[in-house]
Order: structure tokens, then sequence, then C-alpha cells
């Protein structure tokens, strides 16, 4: 069996928590519970240009936060 991950003809969107960490997820499964469709469904390659433009900072937000008021 291939990982659904590893399916560059599938269709997926990205998937946000709330610690703005990014997750690139198949459109077949069901968003998991904490989590928010913020792209797509569109390809894998769509998916993983739009995370590395809009997640630049792999820190989770609580963590950033933490360090910004130090």
């Amino acid at each position: 069996m291939t990982n659904p991950f590893d399916d560059t003809s599938a269709t997926f969107s990205v998937l946000v928590n709330e610690y703005q960490q990014h997750s690139l997820w198949p459109s077949f499964a069901a968003t998991p519970k904490g989590w928010v469709a913020m792209f797509g469904p569109d390809s894998r390659e769509a998916c993983l240009d739009y995370v590395s433009q809009t997640w630049t900072d792999m820190a989770p937000r609580k963590v950033a936060e933490l360090a910004a008021s130090q």
C-alpha cells in the first residue's frame, strides 16, 4: 500500500491548528478535531508551495509568543 501523503496525483488541503502548525492532508480524509482547512483542495505541489510561503516559523505559536515576550 502506498502512503497517501506521497501520492502526487491526489488532491490535498493544508490544515492549521491552534499553534499555527501546518499539515498536508489528503482530501479523502476527514479533518481531525482541532484543525482547520486553510488552503485547498488542490494539488500536492500547490499545497506544499502554500505551506512554504505561509509557515515561515516552525516554532509553535505559544513558544514564539513566549520568546518574543522575554
